[in-house]
């Protein structure tokens, strides 16, 4: 219900907070969250096993082309709809809501008696999870200080890109008990299926609905009455009383979802689509396509699992290293450095055959690919939009980003299968980074240290 309040001083009172057990406390919920949600993390090695073992799927087919199609097209859609739907129903509620679409469809996944109903629910989970992973990254920038928003965003994107070792791990080691293969991809759905169950019943009894959103509702005394919950709980677990607030309140408007196509909000809505664009044509390609592409360079399907999951270890060093730097180096800046050297290992990576400089230059590149996938996904995405539009831009840009993939995996099929074969999508990859750079370079925006409500002025 809207009150007759105008405002609480909702943004100054989230930003002058010092950093508490409040904040960690949220951040480990949402981090955990996002660690268990892994169905998009097994995508290669389910598909591996379907394609190598099972012949579930045929090389060069369409429907192994479809494999990563099906999926983008779920998150597509699950970010076009999830992102309005959560502006609208607030942040907890389409967090648990996404979660629930999610668990039931990965526990359809494991039970599918044939590859068409599991791509029927490969459908819905891509688009549960494109949903959930907007209102997560996005949702949490809300509840964090504009001042270190970088390095906390950095650090839950952390913790949820283990999931790409941790599930490739448990692949690797489900094979060497001796499962058979037909349960071997089941087993894999039904794990984060029960971890994401945890997940649920975390965020329905911690995770407090958003001020911020709340007061861009009109429900004032609502908000209030979460945040000083808040503070007094800050209060408690530091000993010393908080520090004053010291700026005025800041106007918070209603903005309808046509404002992200018009004015300060069209060019970032035109450079967040461009950046998610570069990260999920690079990072899903080879996260989806490395078990098969070892394979056609004449590995076992362990040994190609082995080198995948040692590899993808390089995506929770990368964000690590990132996390160290978000806030001090400039947005744009970041983008163009990480682009142009994710575009240099891509064409290293391509020149390689060997088992340990395929691994060393394949960790190098999941180091680069996921410190920018960290920049974007976390950080400089999800911030760059007003409250009451947070969800419906970020959801946006994310759909926009994920429409190349619906497309692209039929160039690296091509690619794949013709006389360039494995070297050839590497460089596939470089091509897309450079072109990306250049236009970060040209039509970037900044938004380093810059508080929510700064953000959302776009008069």
């Amino acid at each position: 219900m809207a009150s007759n309040k105008k405002s609480a001083n909702i943004g100054a009172r989230l930003d002058r907070l010092p950093n508490s057990g409040w904040h960690i406390k949220m951040w480990l919920i949402t981090a955990f969250a996002l660690l268990v949600c892994w169905s998009n993390a097994i995508g290669g090695s389910v598909q591996n096993v379907l394609l190598n073992e099972l012949h579930w799927l045929e090389p060069g087919t369409t429907l192994l082309a479809m494999w990563g199609t099906t999926y983008t097209a779920g998150q597509l859609f699950g970010a076009l709809v999830g992102g309005p739907i959560g502006d609208k129903i607030g942040r907890k509620k389409s967090i648990m809501l996404y979660e629930i679409i999610h668990i039931i469809a990965m526990i359809g996944g494991a039970i599918s008696p044939n590859v068409y109903v599991l791509y029927v629910f490969r459908l819905v989970q891509g688009f549960g999870l494109g949903a959930l992973l907007v209102v997560l990254f996005a949702g949490f920038t809300e509840y964090v200080p504009g001042r270190n928003r970088g390095t906390w965003s950095s650090r839950n994107s952390f913790i949820g890109n283990w999931s790409h070792p941790v599930s490739n791990g448990i692949a690797f080691l489900i094979g060497l008990t001796g499962v058979g293969l037909n349960a071997n991809w089941r087993i894999q759905y039904m794990i984060p299926s029960i971890l994401s169950i945890i997940a649920v019943a975390l965020i329905a009894k911690k995770f407090p609905e958003s001020p911020r959103w709340l007061e861009s509702q009109g429900r004032v005394d609502e908000a209030d009455a979460i945040l000083t919950k808040i503070e007094k709980e800050i209060e408690a677990s530091t000993g010393k009383p908080l520090p004053p607030v010291t700026e005025e309140p800041k106007p918070v408007k209603q903005l309808p979802y046509s404002a992200l196509f018009r004015g300060k909000l069209l060019r970032r809505t035109i450079v967040g689509s461009l950046v998610l664009i570069g990260m999920n044509t690079i990072q899903y390609t080879l996260m989806t396509w490395m078990p098969s592409l070892l394979v056609s360079l004449g590995y076992d399907t362990s040994q190609s699992q082995f080198m995948t999951m040692f590899g993808l270890f390089g995506a929770p060093f990368g964000i690590f290293i990132a996390s160290l730097y978000m806030d001090k180096i400039p947005r744009r800046v970041t983008g163009v450095i990480l682009l142009i050297l994710m575009a240099v290992l891509g064409v290293i990576t391509s020149q390689q055959t060997a088992m340990t400089p395929l691994i060393v230059s394949t960790f190098l590149l999941n180091t680069v690919i996921y410190m920018y996938v960290c920049y974007a996904s976390a950080v400089y995405v999800p911030e760059m939009w007003p409250t009451s539009a947070k969800l419906s831009g970020s959801g946006f840009c994310n759909a926009i980003g994920r429409v190349s993939n619906i497309f692209f995996p039929f160039l690296v099929t091509y690619v794949a299968a013709s006389s360039m074969g494995s070297a050839g999508v590497f460089v596939l990859i470089s091509i897309v980074a450079v072109v990306i750079a250049v236009s970060v370079a040209v039509f970037g925006v900044e938004t380093r240290g810059e508080s929510v409500e700064d953000i959302g002025n776009v008069d």
